[in-house]
């Protein structure tokens, strides 16, 4: 017995002299990181019978939500590190044209703030300084989605298109100016990261899931701000209060009934 449990201690100590650091798990996961991204089915555009180009707000502050604000881990963080490190390109518009630089991005999450030196005289004197965002302080993402019903499957399905953190603005007399998305994240292209990123689940633990397939399974909610349409108008534009709501609950039946009236009985 003696001799078994030395054996182990050696063998532990050369796993982690060869690994630098201590396992901080009961077991080396590498399940998840060697499962790639499916690829999405061929679509032919004469198989889309329908369409609808919406999108959506995802409050991190949901129940459902609280996995995208993960303090060890946040979706921000992962977009952020992977786009500094060259692994993902992050666009300043929906529509995908305008890729930016390490440098755009860097000025973009950096937020102006002041510092208060004291001078030769000893008087203090104000010096602007630069403090990287907080991830905390996103609490909201843009999803840019297409609905559409499949005239192969005969199904209504949808796909995301893009994906944006978004930040409040205030003045500095701490009035509320508006939302502002950062910046958008294709997320075709970004399945293949997110594919070896876990989200954090309660329960059981050992239940690892990626960020594509909690994307990918909607394992979320949003509510609906803007449908496509002629002028380009945001909901929040056309109504104000509970008629927005009950506007973008309206938009999310229209995508269910059109389905279900396909179908006789």
């Amino acid at each position: 017995m003696k001799q078994r449990m030395l054996l182990f201690a050696a063998l532990l100590c050369c796993a982690l002299m060869a690994t630098g650091q201590p396992l901080n798990d009961i077991a080396d996961r590498t399940v998840m990181m060697e499962k790639p991204a499916l690829p999405y089915p061929a679509l032919n555009e004469r198989d889309i019978f329908w369409q609808k180009t919406v999108w959506q707000v995802l409050d991190v502050r949901e129940k459902m939500n609280l996995p995208f604000a993960y303090p060890k881990r946040p979706f921000f963080s992962i977009l952020l590190d992977a786009a500094m490190e060259g692994e993902l390109t992050l666009y300043a518009d929906g529509d995908f044209t305008d890729p930016l630089t390490t440098e755009e991005i860097q000025n973009i999450i950096s937020e102006p703030d002041t510092a208060w030196v004291y001078n030769r005289m000893g008087e203090a004197e104000p010096v602007p300084v630069f403090n990287d965002l907080d991830p905390e302080s996103v609490k909201q993402f843009r999803l840019f989605e297409v609905w559409y019903f499949d005239a192969v499957s005969s199904t209504m399905k949808v796909r995301i298109l893009g994906i944006a953190p978004v930040l409040s603005r205030y003045s500095e007399n701490g009035d509320f100016i508006g939302d502002m998305p950062l910046f958008w994240v294709h997320y075709p292209s970004a399945r293949s990261l997110l594919a070896q990123e876990v989200v954090f689940t309660e329960g059981n633990e050992n239940k690892k899931i990626s960020w594509e397939d909690w994307l990918e399974m909607r394992h979320f909610t949003a509510y609906i701000v803007k449908e496509g349409n002629v002028r380009d108008n945001r909901l929040q534009e056309l109504y104000s209060g509970v008629d927005q709501l009950l506007e973008s609950q309206k938009i999310r039946d229209e995508i269910f009934n059109f389905e279900q009236d396909l179908w006789s009985h």
